[in-house]
């Protein structure tokens, strides 16, 4: 390489990186614009920053979730809610695709997710790692890019003031009036954006079958670890997801 070229690939701080890993469309397409590559980033962690999770990744998440392969698996690790299949089937999502891995301690969740990184049937983890050490990111980091897999990591907006390894932070909350999703990126391969993004408020089917899913699942805990897959198996016997119930 001529240090013409060298210089040309350099990524200078006041532009927006030109990616080139590969990525995935996020299925707003405002949001595709202001991100490297044009979508979320593939062998890396995103992180999602909000006040109470729960409230808002799914609708952050699901268009880029609905476009796995069939015969993929996407893993959440540690979500705070049962998801609820027939507001998920309603916006297109293949419910058979989902793994749920529930378990209260970090270092189960830890655990759960790096061998979610690693199986070859999974295409993207969601991990809610509201306790978490730099450190342990960045070896979850390693993971994903070695193995190529889509990851979402969840943590409370206090996170934000903290270092991160992820090449993706964003922080969302929701406009009160119009239902509008609030996307805020704090952190990508470019210059800062000061203003947020507004993204359309959520159809008015899944409102109504979210709204009563909240009200059946109030105060309803998980006791536990629980691995559920629904309604087929996973893989071989032995398989290191197979093995999350037990040792959890």
């Amino acid at each position: 390489m001529s240090l013409r070229d060298f210089g040309n690939a350099v990524w200078r701080a006041d532009e927006l990186s030109c990616s080139t890993g590969a990525t995935v469309a996020t299925g707003h397409p405002e949001l595709d614009g202001l991100l490297p590559g044009g979508g979320w980033p593939v062998g890396a962690i995103s992180e999602i920053l909000q006040v109470q999770s729960g409230q808002h990744e799914w609708r952050l998440l699901l268009p880029a979730l609905k476009r796995a392969d069939i015969g993929s698996v996407v893993v959440l690790v540690g979500a705070p809610h049962v998801p609820f299949g027939p507001g998920l089937a309603a916006q297109g999502f293949d419910v058979r695709q989902l793994l749920v891995i529930s378990t209260d301690t970090s270092a189960a969740r830890l655990w759960a997710a790096e061998q979610a990184l690693r199986c070859s049937e999974v295409v993207t983890v969601l991990a809610w790692l509201p306790q978490v050490r730099v450190e342990q990111l960045r070896r979850l980091q390693i993971t994903a890019h070695a193995h190529s897999k889509l990851l979402f990591v969840m943590r409370p907006a206090l996170a934000q003031s903290e270092p991160s390894p992820a090449v993706l932070r964003v922080q969302l909350s929701a406009q009160h009036a119009s239902d509008a999703l609030v996307v805020r990126i704090l952190k990508r391969r470019g210059p800062p954006i000061d203003q947020p993004l507004s993204l359309s408020a959520r159809p008015a089917q899944l409102a109504v079958l979210l709204a009563i899913h909240c009200d059946q699942a109030a105060n309803k805990p998980i006791p536990g670890a629980q691995c559920t897959y629904l309604p087929r198996s996973f893989g071989k016997s032995g398989d290191a997801l197979d093995r999350v119930a037990s040792h959890v």
